[in-house]
């Protein structure tokens, strides 16, 4: 095997607890399992050896193909699975990112919108690539737990939604504070690139959102910020 490319059919999992969210999760993409020769034999791969055996899920010891898929040491378990699409629930709330281009940032998000029960995952093109390895270990697998859908442009993705879905853009010229929000349907939350943001065409969507904080900075990280706006809005679920 050879780096991930963006072109290719197939993605992997660097590690051992991002492989078994893999064959617990999306099984049913899964190819095979390859094992380094340090890798212990302690229970999370003796789970990981049982799966694969009784899905007759083919494993490969190989230290040279993990060797050359990962650059840390401590990564001795690398799954293989086929890339698989999915569809939104339009009946449900939503994380909007529009053209997203941090591989880091993404995946944190991904695993902060699935630790407040928010699953359905909308990317406005052109984005990063969700099935970079590099977003599939910093969301520590939690994009197997999750719907996503790329659209063309914004306008796309809301042609299909409901009318009674209420939009709420967080933008640094928005007048209404996070905390004063009423939330009385279903929601999308909408983000812009790290570096750009949202452009003032998103002022006259919905009902655009500030996170106040200090002077001291410009402006919050976008996984902060978006982190931040899962627990407003979800803080009376838990």
């Amino acid at each position: 095997m050879k780096k991930y490319k963006k072109t290719d059919l197939e993605s992997y999992t660097l590690g051992t607890t991002l492989t078994l969210e893999l064959l617990n999760k999306k099984i049913e993409y899964v190819k095979r399992v390859y094992i380094h020769s340090k890798q212990e034999k302690n229970e999370t791969y003796n789970k990981i050896v049982s799966i694969c055996n009784n899905n007759k899920i083919e494993i490969i010891y190989s230290d040279k193909v993990i060797n050359t898929l990962s650059d840390k040491e401590n990564c001795y378990i690398i799954g293989v699975f086929e890339k698989f699409s999915c569809n939104i629930d339009y009946n449900n709330n939503h994380i909007v990112l529009i053209n997203p281009s941090n591989m880091g940032n993404l995946g944190t998000i991904i695993r902060s919108s699935v630790g407040f029960n928010i699953k359905d995952l909308v990317i406005i093109s052109p984005g990063v690539d969700i099935f970079d390895p590099k977003v599939i270990r910093s969301s520590m697998g939690a994009i197997f737990n999750i719907r996503f859908k790329y659209f063309d442009s914004f306008n796309d993705y809301i042609k299909l939604c409901n009318k009674r879905r209420e939009y709420y853009p967080f933008m640094l010229k928005a007048k209404t504070n996070l905390k004063d929000v009423k939330v009385n349907n279903q929601f999308s939350l909408i983000f812009g690139n790290e570096a750009t943001g949202l452009s003032d065409e998103y002022l006259h969507v919905g009902i655009p959102l500030i996170i106040k904080h200090t002077k001291n900075i410009d402006s919050l990280n976008l996984d902060n910020a978006v982190s931040i706006a899962l627990y407003e809005f979800s803080k009376n679920d838990f």
